[in-house]
């Protein structure tokens, strides 16, 4: 069965296995290099065959001054992206969603693709002020990443404890998107300096996009 939802692609091909997708959801105010780092380590680490960005047209918890239109920063991402596994799309926008929650229960209508949900440290750390954050790590295998100052406060933190037995060891990440939920990882990563408010704040270069 082709798996079809309006992305602007063909359809996706009947596949030996399910397609293992990343979601790496944010702002992307602007989109950036540690961006494409994290993408990367998750495409390596985590044995995937795709990174979508699910770029949010408002995330609830961030205040909408100093947020750059919607198209702005689709545009800036996608002009960032070199590695096609790495896609960038505006499902948030099509499907009228603002919660995370929201989004997996419409993406749960896909069938043959595997989604692992990617978050760094300081997202697992404020996991439960998400809407139905338990509802999430019941639909959906986590990989945390770390980033620093945060790792240690989130592996101490709620969602870390409640979830403790549902942990994997970094070695066994490649399994990750194959194991039923609740299942997470938190795998250690090199720190990248780049982040999307110093980048508004004029403390680090803007990303150069790419040039065809």
């Amino acid at each position: 069965m082709r798996v079809w939802l309006a992305l602007d692609e063909p359809p996706i091909e009947p596949r030996r296995r399910p397609l293992r997708v990343g979601l790496l959801g944010g702002s992307f105010n602007p989109a950036h290099e540690g961006h494409l780092y994290i993408s990367e380590q998750a495409l390596k680490r985590l044995g995937l065959d795709q990174v979508w960005w699910l770029v949010s047209p408002q995330n609830p918890l961030k205040p909408r001054a100093g947020m750059a239109p919607f198209a702005e920063r689709v545009a800036g991402a996608r002009a960032l992206v070199r590695d096609p596994r790495i896609k960038v799309r505006d499902l948030e926008q099509r499907f009228g969603t603002v919660y995370t929650i929201d989004t997996l229960r419409r993406l749960s209508r896909l069938h043959g693709i595997r989604f692992v949900l990617l978050i760094g440290a300081d997202n697992l750390a404020q996991l439960p002020r998400w809407r139905r954050w338990v509802e999430i790590l019941a639909r959906v295998p986590v990989a945390v990443f770390a980033r620093l100052p945060y790792s240690r406060v989130a592996l101490a933190g709620p969602a870390a404890k409640r979830f403790a037995a549902a942990r994997i060891p970094a070695e066994r990440a490649r399994d990750l998107a194959d194991r039923p939920p609740p299942a997470w990882v938190f795998l250690p990563v090199r720190p990248h300096p780049a982040s999307s408010t110093a980048i508004r704040e004029g403390r680090w270069p803007r990303p150069n996009p790419r040039r065809e």
